[in-house]
């Protein structure tokens, strides 16, 4: 219960635009997001976004990326505009409960290469 299917990855080129999706199923999450890890780095947060709709974004994608979601679905979005190859990275769907439990997706290749 409660697993994060994830979809929308793929290769680009600098300059383009990716939409990522994740749908929930089982259980109503409290915040959705995103996280990536690039070869040899932590995994770090891109975005993240409340059931109210308050997101917040990492400075490195601010102005570029958009997260979104739509309760109705459960499901949650990533718009990434304006890719750079330091962009390329494993995106992971995140996922939290009130209570605190948390749900990780299978992850997603996203590579930004001319």
């Amino acid at each position: 219960q409660g697993q994060l299917v994830e979809s929308g990855g793929g290769l680009v080129q600098p300059g383009e635009s990716l939409r990522l999706s994740c749908a929930a199923s089982g259980i109503m999450f409290s915040t959705m997001g995103w996280y990536r890890q690039a070869p040899g780095k932590q995994r770090e947060l891109v975005a993240a976004i409340s059931r109210g709709g308050s997101a917040n974004y990492a400075d490195f994608v601010k102005g570029r990326f958009t997260v979104s979601r739509d309760n109705a679905k459960n499901t949650v979005y990533l718009q990434m505009n304006s890719l750079k190859p330091e962009d390329t990275a494993v995106y992971y769907c995140h996922a939290r409960t009130i209570s605190g439990s948390q749900r990780w997706g299978q992850g997603t290749q996203v590579t930004v290469s001319s």
